[in-house]
């Protein structure tokens, strides 16, 4: 049974000492457009998944800079045109492996209840330079990426950003 992300639940869970952390990211989902037809970019992870850039909000970051700063970092894009519309994804998860590691060492939660907000973002460019996050990306027609996406979230993240371009 997964435990539901819900903020009060996350802060009983600390009140009584339970190792938890609740975090929040930004991403985007990036699209191009090519002889009039719309291409969304999809990062491949290393676990094999596909998804959007995205990740941590810094302190003293706006989602919007941070939005701007990961697509950059995981991709290499610097042009982005933000588009109205925004949807968020909740999810938890415990960590594992080197994450786990690094967790413990900074005495961070090993338990993490997650918030990711998203957005549509236009580009000009096509030249996509991964991180070492990552393992390959492909650029892809809705109905392709729709299916290529690994997680119903992020369909939903690609369904939000469909409907944004079309307005």
């Amino acid at each position: 049974m997964k435990p539901p992300v819900w903020k009060p639940l996350y802060l009983l869970l600390r009140l009584f000492g339970a190792p938890v952390a609740w975090e929040v990211s930004a991403g985007a989902a990036v699209f191009r457009t090519v002889n009039g037809r719309r291409l969304f970019l999809v990062l491949r992870y290393p676990s094999g998944h596909f998804d959007f850039p995205k990740g941590h909000v810094e302190a003293g970051e706006t989602e919007e800079e941070a939005l701007r700063r990961e697509t950059e970092e995981e991709t290499g894009i610097r042009t982005l045109r933000i588009l109205p519309g925004r949807t968020s994804i909740r999810y938890f998860y415990s960590a594992r492996g080197e994450e786990r590691g690094w967790r413990v060492r900074e005495g961070r939660g090993l338990w993490i209840f997650k918030a990711v907000h998203f957005r549509p973002a236009e580009t000009t460019e096509s030249a996509v330079r991964i991180s070492d996050e990552h393992i390959g990306f492909e650029w892809l027609p809705y109905d392709e990426a729709r299916q290529k996406l690994t997680f119903e979230n992020a369909r939903k993240v690609l369904d939000m950003a469909e409907e944004s371009a079309c307005s």
